[in-house]
């Protein structure tokens, strides 16, 4: 198989919708601050090319549980980290992703949240249980051309209406949901939604977290998300 199909499933299970809604949601919600996480990844990406690919490759291993047990030995540590990725990944990843597809497909299509989210698992498991890792691939090429192209033209769009970005900054300050809990401030734009650098100390992003401290979630997410899952 050539590299760009396989390079392009990995951009698409790592950019899911769980990240595209999550992300969007909350730049609207707290402003632009949370471009961070993105930002925080480019050189911890550098890290995984140049560090910890060579030692997976070197090792010939697959999993990082796999590794683990090569590395420390025994057979409880294999064990303990095949049960929590399989714990993470149900509760942080696959549930988020699953509920904010069905989101998507309610607010589409008008179904039913609980009836989208069982669609989602038959129509996934049908076409990975059929076509095994190659349509798995494939399908995640074809949403990966969806998702940029989308992307492009939900942006060009919005710009577009918002009428530029000096326009946007104006207007959000303005911006209040429509349904806002009485007595609360938390529906009203944040002074600083435009910064990218937050309050170090008072800030619900501060920068020296956004810039150092999520390195090692970011380590985590970029460096061992995709071999960290069980081999048994």
């Amino acid at each position: 198989m050539a590299w760009w199909p396989i390079g392009a499933s990995l951009f698409a299970s790592s950019e899911g919708s769980g990240l595209f809604i999550g992300l969007a949601g909350t730049g609207a919600a707290g402003g632009i601050a949370v471009a961070g996480f993105e930002w925080n990844a480019t050189y911890v990406l550098l890290a995984l090319a140049w560090i910890f690919v060579p030692v997976y490759v070197s090792s010939g291993i697959v999993t990082m549980p796999e590794y683990l047990g090569r590395r420390f030995g025994g057979e409880r540590i294999r064990m303990y980290l095949s049960a929590l990725s399989l714990m993470l990944s149900v509760f942080t990843k696959i549930s988020t992703d699953l509920y904010s597809g069905a989101l998507f497909v309610q607010v589409c299509l008008g179904w039913n949240l609980y009836l989208s989210t069982v669609l989602m698992l038959v129509v996934t498991a049908l076409y990975t249980i059929a076509g095994g890792l190659a349509a798995v691939i494939y399908t995640d090429t074809l949403q990966t051309f969806i998702m940029i192209i989308g992307a492009v033209i939900l942006t060009i769009t919005a710009f577009n209406k918002i009428g530029g970005y000096s326009n946007l900054e104006s207007v959000y300050l303005k911006a209040v949901p429509s349904k806002i809990i009485p007595n609360t401030t938390c529906h009203l734009p944040r002074p600083d939604a435009m910064h990218l650098f937050r309050d170090p100390v008072h800030g619900d992003l501060p920068w020296p977290g956004m810039t150092l401290g999520l390195t090692i979630l970011a380590t985590w997410y970029w460096c061992t998300d995709q071999v960290r899952y069980p081999d048994r």
